[in-house]
């Protein structure tokens, strides 16, 4: 079974930093393509970043040259770097796999947390 656990959400003054984890079991990340989502209350939930296997990278235009996401494979983990934090980041943040073998399906973390205050 497939299980992705997100962590590192918290409270945060606007401007600074926060490191969000997901690491998972049941599956190997390496070869998957990871993003981050975001929802805020009473909004859509919204892609925020990916990383595919291969390491490339792209970023949602709200967060782009702000956060970063990267994968450590031999942890198993994949990672967000959040900097410049803004009142409007504030939203429960997912992880998600997407398989890039068959079934190609996709499976989501519980989200975790962020709330910045202004």
């Amino acid at each position: 079974q497939v299980q992705l656990r997100e962590s590192g959400g918290g409270l945060v003054q606007a401007g600074g930093s926060l490191r969000l984890s997901c690491g998972g079991s049941g599956i190997v990340f390496r070869d998957n393509t990871m993003s981050w989502y975001r929802q805020a209350p009473g909004k859509q939930r919204e892609w925020v970043a990916t990383i595919t296997g291969g390491g490339n990278t792209n970023y949602g235009y709200s967060v782009k040259g702000r956060f970063t996401i990267a994968r450590d494979n031999a942890k198993n983990t994949v990672y967000l770097q959040m900097n410049s934090l803004k009142p409007e980041d504030t939203a429960v943040y997912y992880c998600k796999l997407l398989r890039t073998v068959p079934p190609w399906d996709n499976h989501w973390g519980q989200g975790t947390q962020v709330t910045v205050s202004s």
